[in-house]
Order: structure tokens, then C-alpha cells, then sequence
């Protein structure tokens, strides 16, 4: 009833030419105005936005130990790219944000400046706005926990998490849900407020441990010179040379035990790369064991085997 009274006793009124001009400088001038400076500060804003996410691409931070050998170093182009695209996507959400509230407070205004009463708007918008509340809780919970993963970059697409949930590849990233690929092919929908511990296997820098065994009556100084000199080859070698973080680190003997001294050895690796390799160090440390005559250990039995005793034959 308020809307309507006030626009009959807007159209009520028989307006003379001079009143109607004062009325057009006065009410939709100041409407114009209002406007205009909304649409300069949403401008303004988005240029600052705009300056913000160029800032964030240009800063792509390089780490490295005073020598110069490299300490942890990020996935190159991939992650550059990543950032980018990290960026953009931070600018984009808070664009979205500084149209909808300008465009709030635009309407607003205008509406009281036409006379509009905004007392039964505001309380009908926040009894509608607690029921929305307590009817989609999970649902704002969802959104405000993905851009929360958005901004602090806890994850992107084609990183490897553990959600608690699901382990695999993520393969896209919203504001409610995130889709996970496991090693099976299956597709995984995880919302994102149900994500209360997250693993990100591709960040950074990975390490894969590699042990071997060699028998107990082995040079065991040998076998370490040995290992040593593997570490330098590979790390040398262009092809790995790109994949390792830094020079294999020779840690030592790990065990004595059931005959064989494990010698050990950790690979720190870009992430993903760690388990290819591992594979080809230990290809490698093969090789250069049988050449140098030491005599790598049998593999110890299986959990649950049932060994013979020995001098004992096995019956069948």
C-alpha cells in the first residue's frame, strides 16, 4: 500500500512547466548522479583489481641457495601458468563481489530518493535472508569454503590431494564442489564445506626414498662409493637433471638385519616425478653394483610366509 499511495500522490499532482523543470534538476538529477558515481567507483575499483592480478602474475618468486643449486623450484611453466590462471580467477571472484554490492547500494539509494519506503523492503530482505540462512547452510557453507581454497591457493586443477575422501587428479574447481579422478577412473564430487583436511601431492617438491639391500659380507664403504658416484651420473644427466630439486643425498646404512645392510638414499624430485625417478636410480644402481662385483641381498620373504628351517627340505 505504501508504493501505490506514493505513486498516486506522485501522479496526483497537475505539474506546471517551471515546477516540472525544478522537479527534473531536482529528484533525476541527483538519481543520475548517484549513478554515475556508482559506475566511476565500480571503474575504479576494477582497475585497482586489474593492477592487483597483473602485480600477482608479474611476481613469480624464484628460490634458490646462495651457490646457486637449487632448493626448491616450482614446476617451471606449469606453475607459472597455474599462478596465472590463479590470479585471474581471484580477480574475476572479486569483481563478481564489487558488482553485486554496487549494484545494491545503487538501487537502494535510488529508491530512497524517489521516496520509496525501504523499512518493509529491508525487514522483509533479512527475515527472507535468515530463512534462506538456516535452510542453506551447507550450501554458503560450500561457497565460502571454495573461495576460501581459491584465494589461499590450497589447490588447482591437475594437482594430485588427498581429500580424506578421494585421492586423485583434480580435474575442476568451483566455488561449491571439486571433481577428483582417482587412479581407477572413477569421478569423485567433493563439496567443498566437507573438506576438512586436504593433502596437495603437487606442490613444491616430493621425495622418494630408495633402499638397497646388500648382502652382510659386502664392502659396505664400497658399496656406499658406489652409490655416491650413481647420485653424481644422474643428477648430471640432462634429462633428470630437470626433474631433481636438487643432488640425491647418500643418507647411509639404515639397517642391518636378516642378513643384509640397507643402504638408503632420497631423491628429491618435482612433484609427480618422484616415482620415475626412483625407478631409474635404482636401474642404474643395479648396473653399477653388478660391475663393481658386490652382491645385492635376496629379498626378504613376503609378510605371512612360512619359512623352512634351516638344513630341512621343503615338503610339498
Amino acid at each position: 500500500m505504501h508504493a501505490l499511495d506514493w505513486l498516486w500522490h506522485f501522479d496526483a499532482p497537475q505539474m506546471s512547466g517551471e515546477s516540472l523543470r525544478d522537479w527534473l534538476l531536482g529528484t533525476p538529477l541527483l538519481i543520475v548522479i548517484v549513478i554515475v558515481f556508482g559506475l566511476a567507483v565500480r571503474w575504479l575499483i576494477f582497475r585497482a583489481i586489474n593492477r592487483g592480478v597483473t602485480v600477482m602474475q608479474r611476481n613469480q618468486e624464484r628460490r634458490g641457495s646462495p651457490g646457486g643449486q637449487r632448493i626448491v623450484r616450482p614446476a617451471d611453466e606449469l606453475e607459472t601458468e597455474r599462478r596465472k590462471q590463479r590470479a585471474l580467477t581471484v580477480g574475476a571472484l572479486l569483481k563478481s563481489i564489487t558488482t553485486v554490492v554496487t549494484a545494491i547500494v545503487i538501487a537502494l539509494t535510488v529508491m530512497a530518493m524517489l521516496g520509496v519506503p525501504l523499512a518493509p523492503l529491508v525487514t522483509t530482505a533479512g527475515v527472507g535472508g535468515v530463512a534462506l540462512g538456516f535452510g542453506a547452510q551447507s550450501l554458503v557453507k560450500d561457497y565460502l569454503s571454495g573461495i576460501s581454497m581459491i584465494i589461499e591457493d590450497q589447490y588447482g586443477v591437475g594437482d594430485v590431494i588427498d581429500t580424506g575422501q578421494a585421492i586423485g587428479t583434480v580435474e575442476e574447481v568451483t566455488l561449491r564442489i571439486t571433481r577428483i579422478r582417482d587412479a581407477q577412473g572413477v569421478v569423485w564430487y567433493v563439496r567443498n564445506g566437507e573438506i576438512l583436511r586436504l593433502g596437495n601431492k603437487s606442490q613444491g617438491w616430493a621425495n622418494a626414498r630408495v633402499d638397497v639391500p646388500i648382502r652382510y659380507d659386502q664392502d659396505v664403504e664400497k658399496a656406499l662409493n658406489v652409490l655416491r658416484k650413481v647420485a653424481k651420473d644422474f643428477a648430471d644427466d640432462d634429462t633428470w637433471n630437470a626433474v631433481l630439486v636438487e643432488e640425491p643425498d647418500v643418507v647411509g646404512v639404515d639397517s642391518v638385519a636378516g642378513g643384509a645392510v640397507t643402504l638408503t638414499t632420497i631423491l628429491s624430485c618435482l612433484p609427480g616425478q618422484q616415482l620415475p625417478a626412483a625407478r631409474e636410480f635404482r636401474a642404474r644402481v643395479k648396473v653399477a653394483m653388478d660391475n663393481a662385483g658386490i652382491v645385492m641381498a635376496a629379498a626378504p620373504p613376503a609378510a605371512g610366509a612360512v619359512v623352512p628351517p634351516p638344513g630341512r627340505d621343503r615338503q610339498t
